[in-house]
Protein backbone atom coordinates (compact mmCIF):
# COMPACT_ATOMS: atom_id res chain seq x y z
CA UNK A 1 0.00 0.00 0.00
CA UNK A 2 2.67 2.68 0.69
CA UNK A 3 4.78 1.89 -2.22
CA UNK A 4 1.68 2.48 -4.53
CA UNK A 5 0.51 5.34 -2.65
CA UNK A 6 4.32 7.04 -2.97
CA UNK A 7 4.61 5.49 -6.91
CA UNK A 8 1.22 7.45 -7.62
CA UNK A 9 2.25 10.93 -5.93
CA UNK A 10 5.62 10.50 -7.68
CA UNK A 11 3.95 10.49 -10.77
CA UNK A 12 2.27 13.90 -10.81
CA UNK A 13 5.32 15.26 -9.46
CA UNK A 14 8.67 14.88 -7.61
CA UNK A 15 8.25 15.06 -4.11
CA UNK A 16 10.76 15.20 -1.30
CA UNK A 17 10.92 12.18 1.42
CA UNK A 18 8.91 15.20 3.94
CA UNK A 19 6.11 15.24 1.62
CA UNK A 20 5.86 11.61 1.04
CA UNK A 21 6.04 10.62 4.80
CA UNK A 22 3.09 12.62 5.41
CA UNK A 23 1.03 11.82 2.71
CA UNK A 24 1.84 8.10 4.16
CA UNK A 25 1.18 9.34 7.86
CA UNK A 26 -2.19 10.87 6.31
CA UNK A 27 -3.36 7.24 4.91
CA UNK A 28 -2.62 5.83 8.19
CA UNK A 29 0.45 3.57 7.06
CA UNK A 30 2.28 2.27 9.71
CA UNK A 31 5.55 4.38 10.48
CA UNK A 32 7.87 1.28 10.25
CA UNK A 33 6.59 0.13 6.47
CA UNK A 34 6.62 3.66 5.43
CA UNK A 35 10.22 4.12 6.82
CA UNK A 36 11.00 1.21 4.86
CA UNK A 37 9.37 1.99 1.20
CA UNK A 38 11.15 5.49 1.56
CA UNK A 39 14.68 4.06 2.37
CA UNK A 40 14.25 2.01 -0.55
CA UNK A 41 12.68 4.61 -2.73
CA UNK A 42 15.56 6.48 -1.47
CA UNK A 43 18.25 4.11 -2.43
CA UNK A 44 16.76 3.65 -6.18
CA UNK A 45 16.89 7.17 -6.72
CA UNK A 46 13.27 7.88 -6.55
CA UNK A 47 12.99 10.49 -3.91
CA UNK A 48 16.17 12.86 -4.12
CA UNK A 49 15.26 15.33 -1.96
CA UNK A 50 18.67 16.88 -3.32
CA UNK A 51 17.94 16.51 -6.85
CA UNK A 52 14.54 18.02 -6.06
CA UNK A 53 15.58 21.74 -4.30
CA UNK A 54 18.09 22.51 -7.44
CA UNK A 55 15.26 21.63 -9.22
CA UNK A 56 13.23 23.65 -7.12
CA UNK A 57 15.31 26.34 -7.32
CA UNK A 58 16.11 26.67 -11.03
CA UNK A 59 12.45 26.70 -11.97
CA UNK A 60 11.29 28.96 -9.36
CA UNK A 61 14.11 31.48 -9.79
CA UNK A 62 13.77 31.52 -13.61
CA UNK A 63 9.71 30.91 -14.00
CA UNK A 64 8.34 33.56 -11.31
CA UNK A 65 11.92 35.55 -10.19
CA UNK A 66 11.98 34.45 -6.73
CA UNK A 67 15.17 35.45 -4.60
CA UNK A 68 17.10 33.09 -2.69
CA UNK A 69 15.09 33.61 0.60
CA UNK A 70 11.70 33.01 -0.68
CA UNK A 71 13.80 30.22 -2.10
CA UNK A 72 15.22 28.19 1.13
CA UNK A 73 11.29 28.94 2.58
CA UNK A 74 9.63 27.04 0.12
CA UNK A 75 12.21 24.08 0.84
CA UNK A 76 11.59 24.19 4.07
CA UNK A 77 7.83 24.11 3.51
CA UNK A 78 8.28 21.06 1.41
CA UNK A 79 10.56 19.10 4.48
CA UNK A 80 13.83 19.91 2.52
CA UNK A 81 16.69 19.99 5.67
CA UNK A 82 18.26 23.48 6.08
CA UNK A 83 21.79 21.60 4.50
CA UNK A 84 20.48 20.61 1.15
CA UNK A 85 18.57 23.55 1.27
CA UNK A 86 21.47 25.86 1.97
CA UNK A 87 23.84 24.14 -0.85
CA UNK A 88 20.76 24.63 -3.16
CA UNK A 89 19.88 28.19 -2.84
CA UNK A 90 23.79 29.35 -2.97
CA UNK A 91 24.12 27.90 -5.96
CA UNK A 92 22.21 30.94 -7.74
CA UNK A 93 24.69 33.57 -8.28
CA UNK A 94 24.13 37.08 -6.38
CA UNK A 95 25.15 38.82 -9.92
CA UNK A 96 22.28 36.50 -11.32
CA UNK A 97 19.75 37.49 -8.83
CA UNK A 98 20.47 41.03 -9.26
CA UNK A 99 19.79 40.75 -12.80
CA UNK A 100 16.32 38.64 -12.22
CA UNK A 101 15.63 41.83 -10.22
CA UNK A 102 16.07 44.06 -12.77
CA UNK A 103 13.84 42.07 -15.37
CA UNK A 104 11.30 42.01 -12.76
CA UNK A 105 11.67 46.21 -12.03
CA UNK A 106 11.62 46.47 -16.02
CA UNK A 107 8.43 44.54 -16.59
CA UNK A 108 6.35 45.84 -13.60
CA UNK A 109 7.75 49.65 -14.44
CA UNK A 110 5.62 50.79 -17.63
CA UNK A 111 2.61 50.15 -15.53
CA UNK A 112 3.68 52.68 -13.04
CA UNK A 113 4.42 55.31 -15.14
CA UNK A 114 2.38 58.81 -14.63
CA UNK A 115 2.70 57.91 -10.83
CA UNK A 116 4.57 59.87 -8.12
CA UNK A 117 8.42 58.41 -7.69
CA UNK A 118 7.58 57.14 -4.59
CA UNK A 119 4.33 55.38 -4.86
CA UNK A 120 6.34 53.47 -7.95
CA UNK A 121 9.23 52.64 -5.50
CA UNK A 122 6.98 51.51 -2.99
CA UNK A 123 5.15 49.53 -5.58
CA UNK A 124 7.70 48.03 -7.17
CA UNK A 125 9.59 47.30 -3.64
CA UNK A 126 6.57 45.85 -2.47
CA UNK A 127 6.56 43.36 -5.38
CA UNK A 128 10.23 42.47 -5.15
CA UNK A 129 9.82 41.82 -1.35
CA UNK A 130 7.41 39.53 -1.96
CA UNK A 131 9.29 37.45 -4.29
CA UNK A 132 12.33 37.49 -1.26
CA UNK A 133 14.20 40.08 -2.30
CA UNK A 134 16.10 42.04 0.10
CA UNK A 135 15.52 46.36 0.37
CA UNK A 136 18.97 46.86 -0.37
CA UNK A 137 19.30 45.20 -3.66
CA UNK A 138 15.38 45.89 -4.35
CA UNK A 139 15.94 49.44 -3.93
CA UNK A 140 19.04 49.64 -5.23
CA UNK A 141 17.24 47.90 -8.77
CA UNK A 142 14.54 50.59 -8.60
CA UNK A 143 16.73 53.84 -8.32
CA UNK A 144 18.70 52.31 -11.45
CA UNK A 145 15.44 51.58 -13.15
CA UNK A 146 13.92 55.32 -12.30
CA UNK A 147 17.22 56.91 -13.21
CA UNK A 148 17.45 55.43 -16.75
CA UNK A 149 14.20 57.23 -17.36
CA UNK A 150 15.20 60.39 -15.78
CA UNK A 151 13.21 59.93 -12.51
CA UNK A 152 15.06 61.77 -9.50
CA UNK A 153 14.37 59.57 -5.96
CA UNK A 154 15.19 60.46 -2.73
CA UNK A 155 17.66 58.77 -0.45
CA UNK A 156 15.52 58.50 2.53
CA UNK A 157 14.30 55.16 1.11
CA UNK A 158 17.94 52.89 1.45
Amino acid sequence: MARAICLRLLTMAPKTRAQLAEALRKRDVPDEAAETVLDRFSELGLINDEAFAEAWVDSRHHGRGLAKRALAAELRHRGVDSETVNEAVDRLDPDQEAETARRLVERKLSSTRGLDPQVRTRRLAGMLARKGYAPGLAFRVIREALETEGVEIEDDFS
